[in-house]
């Protein structure tokens, strides 16, 4: 178990981190449907004396807190996501289960949202005792588009400051244990739509069409060949096909395919790289069987880069605070992404992991079955306080 140290959380601010987890798990909202979260998170502030939240991307919330202590006006980002995923939660034995059919917390952002709202009361209540700044972000919409993480870099809000703090549980790495490296610890995630188009003929004369679905297994056979003869083993990328259309009868050479898929990275220099080389294939295969391909591909959220100075001051604090065990350096990166990404693009960042894997919360993220234990919230909002406390020293 976690090691307590000496606490930043008053009782009833603990009980309050809690009830939120507790009512954001049993109310869970998609992305960009986060209104009632929003206005629970303003009214438990607001309940603590903390007004003037500001609205972003339409259901988030963000807080700046001002300490009054004289130092350094250093300023730090924390974010706690609070959107849910279109799953069906199988946990009967959680007396705070989804009251939402089809819709839940797989991925912890309740967990993300109450340690946020730890944060903010907290430094609220010693604002005295520190100079600069703390911006809490209650971030909608990171599980999918349009993505709150990426308002926060259109709009501007990191700037001006220093470092942004995130964190993600991990029900891969033991509960109580603490983990992050430097550099891409994420991967970025790009979308592609890409349309396939040929000419429709009768099936028993194909010589007279041109058949898109012919094109389109040839592209899904031949994009693969990007990773495994283009990309370096070590960069991680994967490209993805995720959807498929086109036919209208068993007997008509099919005229038009649709594909959708993901292109994945590690590398932020060979990102576009890959783009191009997706598209290039796209339109040389179609070419070469007569056909035309058009493909749009969407910019996602970039891979989080820990900034490496910020993750040596986070693996000295777990070791003083809760000890060295409580330092895992098994998991060391993520194959997903996280729109993380885009606060890390705009400010030198550490995105880090706590442990939930205990018996019964075995269950990886994005699952029916996934939970974690309310255990873990206190000393992981304890040990977020305490690092940014060092950060705004730095």
């Amino acid at each position: 178990m976690i090691k307590r140290s000496n606490s930043f959380l008053s009782g009833v601010e603990r009980e309050a981190v809690i009830e939120l987890r507790h009512a954001m798990h049993q109310e869970p909202e998609l992305s960009n449907a986060e209104w009632k979260t929003q206005e629970r998170i303003r009214s438990t502030l607001e309940k603590f004396g903390i007004t003037g939240a500001k609205v972003f991307h339409n259901t988030g919330l963000y807080i700046d807190i001002e300490g009054t202590a004289s130092g350094p006006k250093r300023s730090i980002a924390v974010r706690g996501d609070i959107d849910a995923l279109p799953i069906q939660e199988a946990r009967e034995d959680l007396s705070y289960r989804s009251q939402v059919d089809g819709v839940m917390h797989a991925c912890g952002h309740d967990m993300h949202g109450s340690i946020a709202l730890g944060t903010a009361l907290a430094f609220h209540r010693l604002r005295d005792n520190f100079a600069g700044k703390v911006r809490v972000f209650f971030q909608p919409a990171e599980e999918a588009e349009p993505m709150g993480g990426r308002t926060v870099e259109e709009k501007k809000l990191l700037d001006g400051f220093d470092a942004a703090v995130g964190f993600h549980v991990a029900p891969d790495i033991p509960a109580g244990t603490f983990g992050a490296r430097e550099g891409a610890v994420t991967k970025s995630a790009d979308q592609f739509n890409l349309t396939i188009t040929g000419t429709m003929a009768h099936g028993a004369a194909p010589h007279k069409g041109v058949d898109a679905i012919t094109i389109a297994a040839a592209f899904i056979n031949e994009v693969q060949k990007l990773i495994s003869r283009e990309m370096p083993i070590d960069d991680g990328a994967v490209i993805t096909i995720g959807t498929i259309h086109g036919g209208q009868a068993a007997n008509i050479i099919c005229p038009s395919v649709v594909i959708e898929g993901t292109i994945r990275t590690r590398s932020p220099e060979r990102r576009s790289l890959l783009s191009q080389r997706v598209r290039e294939v796209a339109e040389g295969v179609a070419t070469m069987h007569r056909g035309k391909a058009e493909c749009v591909i969407r910019t996602g959220e970039p891979p989080v880069i820990n900034d490496a100075e910020m993750v040596q001051r986070f693996h000295q604090l777990v070791c003083e605070t809760e000890g060295r065990d409580a330092l895992t350096d098994k998991k060391k990166q993520a194959n997903g992404s996280d729109d993380f990404g885009f606060y890390a693009a705009c400010v030198p960042s550490i995105y880090f992991w706590f442990g939930s894997a205990a018996p019964g919360n075995d269950s990886l993220v994005h699952t029916p079955t996934f939970g974690a234990s309310d255990d873990l919230l206190i000393p992981t909002t304890e040990l977020t306080i305490r690092y940014i406390l060092d950060l705004l020293k730095f």
